[in-house]
């Protein structure tokens, strides 16, 4: 303990010697009435304190305006960490040795924790000056430290014995919080009179630099506070957006992925020097605002069903349905297998029986391929496509079990509404029953295998969509400090477009934030890269940016916001990062420029 001691000391002797006071001149500054000048100061210095938001900025002027007041030769804060019991050293100045470590100077302090207690017995550290304030949480005011006293000051003497230099007089104040916590210690060393000697901290400088600690004990706690709240709210957002990306196995990792995109592309609209964004700037308060709202940005999928989000076939519900349909087409193959041994049992001419049954099952085998293909989806279904599912839908099987058996409650009463007939029953081969309609749901197998687009029906297509009303609903319920109180627009607007055909509320882009423009570029471009999601194939880098340079042209994101994405190099930086090397192509800038600005190709994938 006392080896630590030595190390405080050192880092704070001067160089060179400062004279001794005498007994007298020491008694003499003691009774100095405290000066107008000293509460002026101590009033601004408390209302500066409480200002204060940058911690290193905040010791600074705790231990700069202490050192002042009492008009020290130097000084030391100590921050205090309640889990190990430990005093670290947080900022360091003197005057004579000129050393300046820690605070704003960017100065790395590399001496040794103080503790507390003994790490191997437990015992309280009453030896170190330091320690024993923040222990009994009481000032400590040392006149002479060569005089014989209950702290060990054998570290000073043996380094003023190496230098000239005399290390006299303390002050050391612990800082309580409004609770009575020490949370830290504040020591001055060498006090000094108006011709410079040395002298022993008066009562009336030791009542004032107490004063000072309070009111920097309050500053810092306040501080602490709120970094807690901060990294509470920093820990809530994470685990909300965690939470949505487990909810599906395959759109994890896009609340991580969104928030990277929008911020490489804020720091480069910050950067540039042309153009709409030249003046363009974020403060740390607008930085920590676009952080919360990118992790927030799909808040409301918690409330999307999983078997909607993730819907990877037009059949797909909890299961892909397919499977039940394909067991129908072999029950269909089975009966031209037995009407074939049949025909020949009753004497049919085999070569016929034969050509009827390759021919029935040919037929089937085309049906199901067509129909397996449908299931999957694509970018357009065509009306005879679609009058076909229909068509095949129509033919017939034989049901010879009850198809109410085994059902939960909620089934029968659906199937009640519409029974079935009782088997044997002839059915069509794919239907649309009443019991497929389902909390505003239409599972009907010919109804979800004529999807237009995609594997989404109209209605998930609305209940995916909606996902953006419950979030901006959510974040609405949300108390925002002032400085967060645009997190809902930016957070919930990323599905608006520049030209007023988004939603919810079609927003024109002179009605969104650039922010939350920047976010719908970052949701677009993370969604069609994306490599993870069931009901697509990943696209590759240069046709993303194809995409996103036909949506620019027809005013759907701000086209000069995409501009700035592909010359400040955004969408090369977040591939490099994320994308598999399979996806990663070369994109030809120039033209996807000329593109988003109306020369091209009228559609994606032309030319």
């Amino acid at each position: 303990m006392r080896s630590t001691e030595r190390v405080s000391t050192q880092a704070m002797a001067p160089e060179a010697t400062a004279p001794d006071a005498t007994s007298d001149g020491g008694r003499a500054d003691s009774r100095a009435d405290i000066s107008e000048d000293h509460l002026r100061r101590l009033i601004r210095t408390g209302i500066a304190l409480s200002a204060e938001r940058d911690h290193a900025t905040l010791v600074e002027r705790i231990l700069l305006e202490a050192k002042a007041i009492a008009r020290a030769d130097g000084g030391t804060l100590y921050l205090r960490d309640p889990d190990r019991n430990t005093l670290s050293f947080d900022i360091i100045r003197n005057d004579s040795l000129r050393v300046a470590m820690g605070g704003t100077t960017g100065r790395p302090i590399a001496f040794p924790v103080l503790h507390m207690r003994d790490p191997d017995s437990g015992a309280p550290n009453y030896g170190n000056v330091c320690t024993a304030a923040a222990l009994t949480g009481r000032t400590i005011n040392t006149a002479d430290a060569y005089e014989p006293g209950e702290f060990d000051f054998s570290g000073p003497r043996k380094f003023d014995a190496s230098t000239g230099y005399r290390s006299k007089s303390f002050l050391t104040i612990p800082l309580k919080n409004h609770d009575d916590e020490v949370m830290g210690v504040l020591q001055l060393i060498n006090a000094q009179d108006e011709q410079g000697r040395v002298i022993p901290f008066s009562p009336q400088i030791q009542s004032l630099v107490e004063a000072l600690a309070a009111q920097a004990a309050v500053a810092l706690d306040n501080q602490h506070l709120i970094g807690s709240q901060r990294a509470l709210l920093d820990a809530l957002v994470q685990v909300l957006a965690g939470a949505i990306d487990a909810k599906s196995p395959y759109t994890g990792g896009h609340c991580e992925r969104v928030p990277t995109i929008v911020k490489l592309l804020a720091e480069a609209a910050c950067t540039t020097d042309s153009g709409p964004y030249a003046d363009f700037g974020l403060t740390e308060a607008e930085w920590y605002e676009l952080h919360v709202a990118a992790y927030l940005h799909d808040c409301g999928k918690v409330t999307t069903p999983e078997y909607v989000m993730d819907k990877a076939t037009k059949l797909e519900i909890i299961h892909n349905r397919i499977h039940e349909i394909r067991t129908r087409f072999e029950v269909l193959r089975r009966d031209a297998e037995v009407a074939y041994w049949r025909a020949r049992a009753e004497g049919t001419d085999p070569a016929a029986a034969e050509a009827a049954f390759a021919a029935t099952v040919r037929e089937l085998d085309d049906d199901y391929a067509f129909i397996a293909q449908c299931n999957i989806g694509g970018e357009f279904m065509s009306a005879e496509d679609m009058a076909r599912v229909r068509r095949i839908g129509e033919r017939t099987w034989v049901r010879h079990f009850d198809r109410t058996m085994g059902l939960s409650w909620q089934e029968r009463e659906r199937a009640a509404a519409s029974p079935p007939p009782p088997a044997p029953a002839v059915e069509p081969l794919l239907s649309d029953r009443p019991d497929h309609r389902v909390d505003g749901y239409d599972f009907g197998e010919v109804y979800n295998l004529c999807i237009s687009r995609g594997t989404i029906s109209p209605e998930e297509r609305d209940k995916i969509n909606d996902h953006i009303v419950v979030t901006q609903r959510m974040l609405a319920q949300m108390p925002f400090p002032r400085h967060l109180a645009r997190v809902p627009e930016i957070a919930g607007n990323h599905h608006e477009k520049m030209d007023g055909t988004g939603y919810p509320n079609g927003l024109t882009g002179d009605q969104m934030s650039p922010l939350a423009r920047m976010m719908a570029i970052a949701d677009v471009f993370e969604a069609l890269t994306a490599a993870d999601r069931p009901y697509k194939r990943p696209k590759t880098l240069s046709e993303s940016v194809r995409i996103l340079a036909f949506m620019a042209r027809d005013n759907h994101v701000d086209r000069a916001l995409f501009e700035l994405f592909l010359t400040s190099s955004v969408y090369l930086a977040y591939a490099e990062t994320f994308l598999r090397p399979d996806q990663m192509d070369a994109v030809d800038i120039p033209a996807m420029l000329a593109l988003a600005r109306g020369d091209g190709p009228n559609r994606p994938g032309s030319g």
